[in-house]
């Protein structure tokens, strides 16, 4: 346990899990996208459902979309912004089922068509889980440089990706593997001790048996 486990976050309150999580769930989002995004639609689950506008979390969530921090103190006046920066959401319920109690799903699209579908819950003091990614499931913090994989299901594709992070000198905090059937897809989630390069990326994109990549860069919108 550490000091934040005790006292959470600094942040634009009032609650730690509906507020500041919300908003962290919003901005790792963006930075999974990869860009601005420019239109959200959202469906809140559970708790988030509930209790959530009295805590401002549809305000904190669409604050982490644009980028805000969970201590911006603009994260009250989002939804104006979100109407300067031509960012359309629109905000309902949903049951997801057998999941936290504050879980969000959203499907984004960014500002040169790319799509994000995303299931991701906030568990307490500011963390959150980010738990599908394009309807694949998936189980990491958004704290570290994340690699998601997604590939065909044959020998050799997992053992190519590891390889290459070890060549480039890059660490691999976590590595979750899973798939749907054999011999069909799999998607790799590896969570790193370091940035991966723009060299790697491109390499991964053009990889045999890769389907897609998606990257968590802990270094995107550092200058917002």
């Amino acid at each position: 346990m550490n000091l934040l486990d005790i006292i959470g976050p600094v942040m634009v309150g009032p609650s730690s899990s509906h507020t500041a999580g919300a908003a962290k769930i919003g901005r790792v989002s963006r930075m999974l996208l990869a860009e601005k995004v420019r239109k959200a639609d959202i469906f809140f689950h559970g708790s988030f459902l509930a209790t959530g506008k009295g805590h401002g979390t549809d305000r904190a969530l669409i604050a982490g979309l644009l980028g805000m921090r969970v201590d911006d103190p603009a994260i009250p006046e989002s939804f104006s912004v979100a109407r300067k920066e031509g960012l359309d959401f629109t905000i309902a319920g949903i049951d997801l089922g057998d999941v936290h109690p504050n879980t969000v799903k959203m499907y984004l699209t960014g500002v040169t068509g790319r799509t994000l579908e995303i299931v991701a819950a906030s568990v307490g003091g500011g963390s959150i889980q980010i738990c599908e990614l394009d309807g694949l499931a998936a189980n990491f913090s958004g704290d570290y440089p994340t690699l998601i994989v997604r590939i065909i299901d044959e020998p050799g594709h997992v053992a190519e990706v590891t390889s290459m992070l070890a060549e480039k000198s890059i660490n691999i905090a976590t590595m979750q593997l899973s798939r749907f059937s054999r011999g069909k897809n799999a998607v790799m989630i590896i969570e790193c001790d370091g940035e991966v390069p723009e060299d790697v990326l491109k390499w991964l994109l053009q990889g045999k048996g890769i389907l897609k990549v998606t990257y968590l860069s802990l270094n995107y919108g550092q200058a917002e």
